[in-house]
């Protein structure tokens, strides 16, 4: 668990560091494919991101309980990389760069409804787990696998869905960490789980549901 720890607390290192630059950025499209850099950087050197590991909970079968203390010793690594680079940043002058974004940014999830900060972290983990999983697979060429990678970053910031760990970072950078910024990166933590495992379990329905002779594929008009 040390391990798995110390890799969660460098991926949220990561996360913080393409959520300044990404707060940093004035054009909103080169933010979000800057951000990319953190996610990119993470599955490169295989760190241990929550948002990224999340969507295999599904196809643990037995082994669901011990991956489940995995994804706890994840989120709180990745809580604390967050936190330390969020803190560290405060001290510097580029707070004064970003600061006003963050503030801005950590208000309007703080005033979002419960359901809309669900519905947008949901969203946001079918993304997550669609990177990752492209990314792993090395059967895709490495260009194609990078280039998911960044869509994916791209399309959930633009798009205004919610990251948990990314969250994280914003409410440390501003200095607004509270019992309702805990709670609202809870239920973002719980809309990114159900998101990242809507895939896993849709190919898991598909597999069992497949009639045992099909070999060919179906023919789709």
């Amino acid at each position: 668990m040390t391990k798995i720890f110390l890799n969660g607390i460098l991926a949220g290192v990561f996360i913080g560091i393409a959520g300044t630059v990404f707060l940093a950025t004035p054009h909103p499209g080169l933010g979000a494919f800057l951000f990319g850099f953190g996610l990119l950087t993470i599955l490169c050197y295989k760190l241990k991101l929550f948002t990224g590991a999340v969507g295999y909970l599904a196809c643990q079968g037995r082994g669901t309980f011990p991956y489940l203390g995995v994804l706890g010793c994840i989120w709180l690594g990745n809580l604390l990389g967050c936190f330390a680079v969020g803190t560290l940043v405060r001290t510097s002058r580029t707070l004064h760069l970003i600061e006003g974004r963050a503030i801005m940014l950590c208000d309007q999830k703080l005033a979002d409804s419960p359901a809309s900060i669900l519905a947008l972290s949901f969203f946001c983990g079918i993304l997550m787990y669609v990177a990752v999983e492209t990314f792993r697979r090395e059967e895709l060429h490495a260009v194609l696998r990078t280039v998911v990678v960044f869509l994916c970053v791209v399309i959930f910031i633009l798009s205004g869905f919610e990251h948990s760990i990314a969250a994280m970072y914003y409410f440390s950078v501003a200095g607004k960490w509270s019992f309702a910024a805990l709670g609202c990166v809870a239920l973002m933590t719980l809309g990114n789980s159900l998101g990242g495992m809507l895939m896993p379990v849709a190919d898991k329905f598909r597999r069992e549901t497949a009639p045992a002779n099909s070999t060919a594929p179906h023919k789709i008009s």
